[in-house]
């Protein structure tokens, strides 16, 4: 027999599995590769600082830079091999460095030390749930700018010396 009280219980029944399902759609949209890729890194030594260059493929996202204790990789924790006295991490999100089909499309350093200034190694730290980060060894701590740019997008931190 179909009652108000069934009604009431079966409409909420369906609310609570349409919002399950919507709640389970989350973690894979937001995983999802599309807006931001993060296609390289360039890093040269100037006379008055050393430069990074993180290219990006689509709209330039939200970039933070700081300074941090240690360097880690995303998921892992595991500890980036890079020696240094001061280290900074660089996050770029929503982002990621991989295509639709889960394949790579950053081609620039993963791990790489450099002999510059101020910079001693860089190290592509993580490509996990819609954030792209990396790790930057410094040989002692000092000052850092961001700049934004486009066409094409990239963003520029310019490591004092």
């Amino acid at each position: 027999m179909f009652t108000p009280t069934r009604a009431t219980a079966l409409a909420a029944a369906g609310t609570l599995l349409a919002a399950g399902g919507a709640l389970a759609a989350t973690p894979a949209a937001a995983s999802s590769p599309t807006g931001a890729q993060v296609v390289n890194a360039r890093i040269a030594g100037h006379p008055t600082y050393d430069r990074i260059v993180i290219d990006v493929k689509g709209a330039l996202p939200k970039a933070t830079v700081q300074r941090v204790d240690r360097l880690r990789y995303d998921g892992s924790g595991k500890a980036v091999p890079l020696a240094g006295k001061s280290f900074l991490r660089i996050t770029l999100t929503p982002a990621v460095a991989h295509n639709a089909a889960g394949t790579a499309v950053y081609r620039g350093p993963r791990l790489t030390t450099l002999r510059l200034t101020r910079v001693k190694g860089l190290a592509l730290t993580g490509d996990f749930e819609g954030y792209v980060s990396f790790g930057v060894a410094l040989d002692k701590k000092t000052g850092w700018t961001v700049t934004r740019l486009g066409s094409p997008s990239r963003l520029v931190v310019d490591i004092k010396r």
